[in-house]
């Protein structure tokens, strides 16, 4: 065991040697095309680069229209077509260098810095929570955090297929600091559980307790496919009693003249996408060689060249519909179910606790929040549907903007919730993608033809 540590470590640290002797180089190109800037990444090849690439340009809140992925050998070359949220072409003078200062030796500090969402950098304690969802879940466990003198910096919840994860960071109501009390934390953590697992949930739910920051998004995957919510998908791939549109439509199919197995998705577009995909495959435990993303429009066309972490292709048709379930999930977790509100209002300890608890009160049932802070201002977001099952009227609303205040809570429309077009049956992508992303890798040497 101590040897295989051992050699652990002796990789890990000729990984850090070689990313030191070749860093990542980046250039920005805003000439080549007309309504989109490439951004360039090449770097000497390690296990989770291009989920790295992805997550740093998620995080500077870029739009991915194109993308093409290449990472044969011992060095990879990603091409990203970006824009910005409003779709424009970038022009800030310092994209390459902070794209590059979040891939070098320094990376993990840098990062760091954007973990918990958009509020400004602070200490705080980290609290993760998986279980089954129902009406006023999220109410209880703020209540739960506001009677204990906590105060909620942060967070974001995501529902899906009947359950919950969320990861919360808080500090300490008197001090601002994080919270290390241990007798403290273990009571709020075993408070938190029974509020879980209050109706008796057969599956788990779990709590865990840390300080310091993570990638929430990236966490939220982690914690969803843990939690196996793909297992609780229905045929049409809703989660059951939801009226969510149909699910991604998803192939996947071994290429064995090449020795990759081939996975084409067509979904919905929608921001993050490209993430949401690789996050799965690496927690699946494979790698992409090669891929291509085409997301131009209302739908989205993304192909992926993969093996497993031994260099095999996928062997078994029970493993092929695992990740084909695996994927669906993926995507569908993050589609956003309800009616968009925003609230923007002076920041104060409870009021989460409130907002949630007339939300209850007034029938309505989250599924989904983003819980920022930025100074002295909370700017949250939560998607909210009529708990019984019904369409959300129009006075429930107006009745809840009253009690919070018509100017701190308003109704926005999300465009990515709107269903795609509808088609059914088996879809192959070969001919636009033999146009496109075989001709690229073709070009580069990286496949023989692509006839």
């Amino acid at each position: 065991m101590d040897c295989w540590t051992s050699s652990l470590k002796v990789d890990d640290e000729f990984q850090k040697l070689v990313l030191r002797m070749n860093p990542p180089r980046v250039t920005v190109d805003n000439t080549s095309s007309r309504n989109t800037t490439l951004i360039k990444v090449d770097s000497a090849n390690k296990r989770g680069s291009l989920l790295e690439v992805v997550q740093v340009l998620n995080d500077m809140n870029l739009i991915i229209r194109r993308a093409y992925i290449s990472s044969d050998g011992e060095w990879f070359m990603d091409v990203f077509h970006v824009t910005d949220q409003h779709g424009n072409k970038l022009y800030e003078d310092d994209v390459a260098e902070r794209i590059q200062q979040s891939l070098g030796p320094r990376a993990r500090s840098f990062r760091s810095r954007r973990s918990v969402g958009m509020q400004a950098v602070v200490e705080h304690t980290t609290i993760e929570l998986t279980g089954r969802d129902r009406p006023g879940l999220l109410s209880e466990i703020f209540a739960v955090l506001t009677d204990h003198k906590c105060n909620v910096v942060a967070a974001e919840v995501w529902t899906h297929s009947s359950r919950m994860a969320s990861v919360v960071y808080i500090t300490d109501e008197a001090t601002g600091s994080p919270i290390y009390d241990p007798d403290r934390l273990t009571k709020i953590e075993n408070l938190l559980l029974a509020v879980l697992m209050e109706d008796r949930d057969k599956r788990s739910a779990n709590t865990l307790v840390s300080v310091g920051g993570t990638h929430t998004e990236r966490r939220l995957h982690q914690m969803m496919y843990a939690d196996r919510d793909y297992d609780m998908m229905n045929v049409d791939g809703a989660s059951p009693g939801s009226s969510q549109p149909r699910k991604p439509l998803v192939t996947v199919d071994n290429c064995s003249e090449r020795g990759y197995t081939v996975v084409n998705l067509r979904s919905a577009d929608k921001p993050k996408l490209l993430f949401d995909t690789v996050c799965t495959l690496t927690d699946m435990q494979y790698v992409v060689y090669h891929a291509t993303l085409i997301a131009e429009g209302p739908e989205a066309y993304q192909e992926y060249y993969i093996r497993h972490t031994d260099g095999c292709p996928i062997s078994s048709e029970a493993e092929r519909q695992r990740l084909i379930q695996c994927l669906e999930a993926a995507i569908s977790r993050r589609t956003s179910e309800g009616i968009r509100l925003e609230l923007c209002s002076d920041d104060r300890v409870g009021l989460l606790s409130d907002v949630t608890r007339i939300f209850r009160e007034n029938g309505l049932s989250v599924t989904r929040a983003e819980v920022t802070t930025r100074g002295c201002q909370a700017i949250n977001v939560f998607y909210v549907i009529d708990s019984s099952g019904n369409a959300v009227k129009s006075e429930t609303i107006e009745a809840v903007r009253k009690e919070i205040g018509l100017t701190i809570l308003q109704v926005k429309e999300d465009e990515y919730s709107k269903s795609p077009p509808q088609d059914g049956g088996r879809f192959s992508l070969g001919n636009l993608f033999k146009s496109r992303s075989e001709k690229f890798l073709f070009s580069l040497g990286l496949i023989k033809s692509y006839s």
